[in-house]
């Protein structure tokens, strides 16, 4: 027997593989605590930690948790929905938010409500409540029907379980042969996110003795387990002895949630499509949701071999990198995000000397400066509230820049917004990427040239800087020979990481390091994924705002 507790702290387990945060298992007496970082434990992770999982279109994400958007909030545009509570909605999304919020008003059908609507799902021929064969009455039909098997998986179990009010969804799934004289039965595909089966697509199928039925057990108080899950986790798969689920349509840059795929090959025999496909609607809908651009450059630049210390930039190829000079001087480097803002280090800059910065754009060479530089005056500068000037922590500040006269709005013209990251796991150690700046060589040569080089990430460098390092708030990155690093005159500058499809994010802000360009000393950067909220809070949350988050 397992306590409601424990199989909280099972589902809690088998979360925390979803979320892949495993490792691969070598031996069969593993135990499954044993697999799991004590990390992903210990952070409590759920499908509504947006850190790790996007949130729905009808939720936002606040401080790292997803919660229920106001259905005036939703995209005006869609198809009217009718709920379990009897009322029409406009679209699925202001249902699904009204749903968040209420959630015994669930999805019934798409459409506006008749009256006669009536939507079921029960258990047959089980041992208790919580087993059976499942069963389904569609809104638009008159008999209830059972499922084919051939299209039966945990993913679709579970969104039945918790229809039929298990919280913690199923426990196994079965294949019954029950001997019914029915020739018909349904297929049904559901994401997994789904509340009740109703969401999900059905489809007439052929009953066939081979395949047989779809059966299930849920989850209860006094379940009993009955085999052991032997759980091996390979990157974004989770293998067990009962079945395979594996994690796609997850990608570093999707805007859908991680699905489960079963291993049924493709239901060949489905014709004839009996529910609306809510899942189309649900992409429909985040199409109309605000796109943000920000990341890409408009030509690519071919990279040439580098040199030790880092080589010369040409104008283009860190569109947002910017100088703050101040007099005739320029000692930091920053960041545009967008609209009039940008992003530095908060040792760089006072408040109080705001009239006296410039922001210098598409400039890379102090002896040949480019004819287009274009250069922006400051309105104010915000420096964290909690910068401490002692052990750099918080080192990070917005600079707003004044817009031109008759303009309502900054334009750079030949600047392009870096991507401000949302969470701190969009990219990992030893992931490659690229600091720039004019900072002094490793010899404290001068520069007069934007220099850039790369470097990879560094998991914890607490090893090398004791109780300096603040990993929570800080980052640090290098290379093996320290050829490469952040020097004096690059604070502020950033540290920039390229995702799968090639769009660029700030991941760090250079802050401070000690022996600049030698082995064992890697730079330290402020971690930009943990300021996101405190950076949208200035600058308004649609400028940096993606994938509804």
């Amino acid at each position: 027997m397992v306590s409601n507790m424990k199989l909280a702290h099972v589902i809690l387990l088998l979360l925390c593989f979803y979320l892949s945060f495993c490792k691969p298992t070598s031996g069969s007496d593993t135990s499954q605590e044993d697999l799991v970082e004590k990390k992903c434990l210990t952070e409590k992770y759920t499908h509504l930690s947006c850190d790790k999982v996007f949130c729905q279109p009808w939720q936002k994400c606040i401080d790292g948790t997803c919660i229920c958007k106001l259905p005036y909030q939703c995209p005006k545009n869609g198809t009217s929905v009718c709920s379990t509570n009897g009322k029409s909605y406009p679209t699925y999304c202001q249902q699904k938010s009204f749903e968040c919020l209420r959630p015994e008003a669930k999805f019934l059908k798409s459409g506006a409500c008749t009256g006669e609507e009536q939507f079921s799902v029960s258990l047959d021929r089980g041992n208790g409540d919580s087993e059976g064969i499942v069963e389904v009455k569609l809104v638009d039909q008159d008999k209830k029907m059972y499922i084919c098997a051939k299209s039966w998986s945990l993913t679709q179990a579970n969104v039945a379980c918790l229809d039929l009010g298990f919280k913690l969804g199923a426990l196994y799934i079965q294949r019954r042969d029950p001997h019914i004289n029915s020739p018909e039965c349904l297929h049904v595909h559901c994401r997994g996110s789904e509340t009740s089966l109703a969401e999900c697509t059905f489809t007439k199928g052929t009953t066939s003795r081979s395949e047989g039925l779809a059966g299930v057990v849920c989850y209860t108080e006094n379940a009993v387990v009955s085999e052991r899950v032997d759980l091996q986790c390979c990157v974004n798969s989770i293998h067990s002895s009962m079945k395979k689920i594996e994690v796609f349509d997850c990608g570093p840059q999707s805007n859908e949630l991680s699905l489960l795929k079963s291993e049924h090959p493709e239901i060949k025999e489905e014709t004839e499509m009996l529910t609306a496909d809510m899942n189309a609607e649900r992409k429909r809908i985040k199409s109309f949701f605000p796109k943000l651009s920000c990341g890409v450059k408009s030509s690519t630049h071919i990279r040439r071999k580098r040199v030790v210390g880092g080589q010369p930039a040409e104008v283009g190829d860190f569109p947002w990198q910017v100088a703050i000079k101040e007099g005739e001087k320029i000692n930091c480097g920053g960041i545009y995000i967008g609209g009039c803002w940008i992003l530095t280090a908060a040792h760089c800059v006072r408040a109080s000397k705001a009239p006296r910065y410039q922001i210098w754009t598409s400039f890379t060479d102090w002896l040949n400066p480019d004819p287009q530089i274009v250069v922006q005056f400051v309105k104010q500068v915000i420096i964290h509230e909690k910068y401490n000037g002692t052990t750099y922590q918080n080192d990070i500040a917005l600079i707003e820049m004044k817009k031109q006269p008759g303009r309502s709005e900054c334009v750079l013209l030949k600047s392009v917004p870096a991507c401000v990251p949302w969470s701190p796991h969009l990219f990992q150690p030893n992931d490659k990427c690229i600091v720039s700046g004019w900072g002094r060589e490793k010899d404290n040569k001068k520069v007069y040239s934007l220099k850039w080089g790369e470097v990879h990430l560094i998991s914890n460098c607490s090893k090398f800087y004791l109780n300096r390092f603040f990993e929570k708030e800080m980052v640090c990155a290098g290379t093996d020979d320290g050829s490469i690093d952040a020097c004096k005159g690059d604070s502020g500058g950033p540290l920039v990481c390229t995702d799968a499809n090639n769009m660029t994010y700030v991941w760090g802000v250079v802050s401070w390091g000690e022996n600049c360009g030698k082995p064992e000393f890697p730079g330290v950067y402020t971690k930009v994924a943990n300021y996101f909220d405190w950076i949208s809070l200035h600058v308004g949350r649609p400028l940096i705002s993606q994938h509804n988050v």
